[in-house]
């Protein structure tokens, strides 16, 4: 009788007290978030509002990773989610994404293409738009500062080598990266990608600032100039 109470007791547990007896490891990502969303409605409670929440991923993302593509107003759509809950998710996603670059850039050398495709990944796979990003480094291949070259509809022919090492300059960068994303999922590199790389690399001779690699992330996969050896066949 009294193993039959307990295991009642224990199937009827709120996230909050399980994560207290268990800790966060032993819990599900819908009581995740239920604690985070704290409070549900009058038919609804917050274990089963964090499910509909989890339920908006869309296709192929699965999950928590639904909550980088999930907008404010699909999140509100969801009755017993408010604007401020809304917003506390969004910021769940954003902090989640933030620790993950933390942590690939703890000890990251920014000359190797993998860890710096690890570092940008989660930044800018979950993008439905793409982003063009300038990497500054100094003469020990770390990064000074990153900057935003585009965003949006890129056409990456308009992107001036002229515009890529001016910011250079301004950083007092030793060498350059570039890294951007395709919304596709595919880092395949296009015409105007190969193009846009061959005309840095060559500027980048000239002012003795060397393009090191051009990195094009993907969703968990990327494709680097460097590591291809297009480098050396452009």
């Amino acid at each position: 009788m009294e193993n039959k109470t307990t295991r009642k007791t224990t199937q009827h547990e709120l996230p909050y007290e399980r994560f207290l007896r268990f800790g966060p490891e032993n819990l599900t990502e819908a009581e995740l978030l239920a604690i985070i969303i704290r409070t549900g409605t009058k038919r609804k409670s917050a274990l089963e509002l964090a499910e509909q929440v989890l339920g908006l991923a869309r296709y192929p993302k699965e999950g928590l990773l639904g909550l980088y593509d999930a907008t404010l107003d699909e999140l509100k759509s969801i009755s017993g989610i408010g604007e401020v809950k809304a917003v506390k998710l969004k910021c769940l996603a954003e902090l989640s994404m933030r620790m993950s670059m933390a942590r690939a850039r703890e000890g990251l050398n920014f000359t190797s293409s993998g860890q710096v495709a690890a570092y940008f990944m989660e930044k800018l796979r979950h993008r439905e738009t793409e982003c063009v990003i300038l990497v500054c480094l100094d003469a020990k291949g770390q990064m000074i500062c990153e900057r935003k070259l585009s965003e949006g509809s890129v056409n990456m022919s308009l992107i001036s080598p002229r515009e890529i090492f001016l910011a250079a300059l301004e950083s007092r960068a030793v060498n350059i990266l570039l890294v951007h994303n395709h919304p596709s999922g595919d880092p395949t590199p296009s015409d105007a990608d190969i193009e846009l790389t061959d005309n840095v690399r060559e500027a980048g001779k000239q002012m003795g600032i060397p393009l090191l690699d051009h990195i094009v992330i993907g969703d968990n996969r990327y494709v680097s100039f460097k590591e291809a050896d297009w480098f050396y066949s452009m």
